[in-house]
């Protein structure tokens, strides 16, 4: 048997040691403003990516202002992911402080659904677009194109990870079908905290009751709330739904009044924890709390 020359275990030596001193790829820097659309890079993304959520479960995206911290955050981002249709007011102040940083709308790509405003005829886009699987697989493909761009060598990479979570959310859909299947069309009527719900009600054939506007700061006035108890009555509606950053303080006094009962929390404005810190989980207490609280 031949021994292994001594040249080549020098050789192999230095090989190694060559490597250690190679640094590793660096992964792509990502800021995202958005529960939802952190979820989506992260899979997409997979290790290739680093995704620092500035927008936490539980938070109102609406009330969000950037600390100084997140302003420093996002001044090393390479890509930053907002979910648009005017959702984040304060975009300005943080392209001005990443003026390196790709900025994404990911709600631009999107079809817009447009709600009527309480007071006058003017009409604004609805920003929930996450509230339709639909539109999800659809801001998937507008994430896989902009890490794919930042970072080239890892298309396929990127492309394999987009397409195993847009079969999850296939799947989530078929779910939601069925699970819906045992409410009838004549019992899907949503009285929500706030008007959220649009791309849900559009998708699944809900009437929609919204207490609040499009906004959780757009309160009611005393007209709406009265109008809103009225229609609870002529409709029937079984119940009435309050959401996972909201104090539900009118409903109680809806209720009261119209004798139906709290159907449980929502998640409307993004993630939530536990079961609901996944977009798949927080869908379906969604819609399990809405089929159990009206049929």
């Amino acid at each position: 048997m031949k021994s292994f020359p001594s040249q080549a275990y020098i050789l192999v030596g230095c090989l190694f040691a060559l490597s250690a001193l190679i640094p590793a790829k660096a992964a792509v820097q990502v800021a995202s403003l958005s529960t939802i659309l952190t979820e989506i890079a992260q899979q997409v993304g997979g290790d290739r990516v680093e995704v620092m959520g500035l927008v936490k479960a539980g938070v109102d995206p609406h009330d969000f202002e950037p600390s100084p911290e997140d302003l420093k955050a996002v001044s090393h981002a390479q890509l930053v992911l907002a979910s648009g249709k005017g959702m984040e007011g304060y975009l300005v102040k943080l392209r001005e402080s990443a003026p390196q940083a790709h900025f994404i709308e990911v709600g631009k790509a999107l079809p817009s659904l447009r709600l009527k405003l309480e007071l006058n005829a003017a009409t604004i886009e609805d920003p929930h677009w996450w509230h339709s699987i639909a539109n999800v697989e659809q801001a998937v493909r507008v994430v896989q194109q902009a890490l794919t761009q930042l970072s080239p060598n890892d298309k396929e990479t990127f492309s394999q990870r987009a397409a195993a979570y847009e079969q999850r959310l296939q799947n989530l859909e078929q779910w939601t079908r069925v699970k819906l299947a045992e409410l009838p069309r004549d019992k899907r009527k949503l009285v929500t905290s706030h008007d959220a719900f649009q791309y849900f009600a559009r998708d699944y054939g809900f009437q929609l009751y919204p207490i609040e506007g499009v906004s959780t700061e757009d309160q009611p006035s005393s007209r709406k709330v009265i109008n809103l108890i009225a229609t609870i009555k002529e409709q029937q509606v079984k119940a009435v739904f309050f959401e996972s950053i909201e104090n539900p303080k009118v409903i109680t006094e809806i209720t009261r009044e119209t004798g139906a009962k709290v159907g449980g929390e929502l998640y409307a404005d993004g993630l939530g924890t536990g079961d609901a810190s996944t977009y798949e989980g927080m869908f379906k207490h969604n819609v399990t709390i809405m089929v159990e609280s009206l049929k």
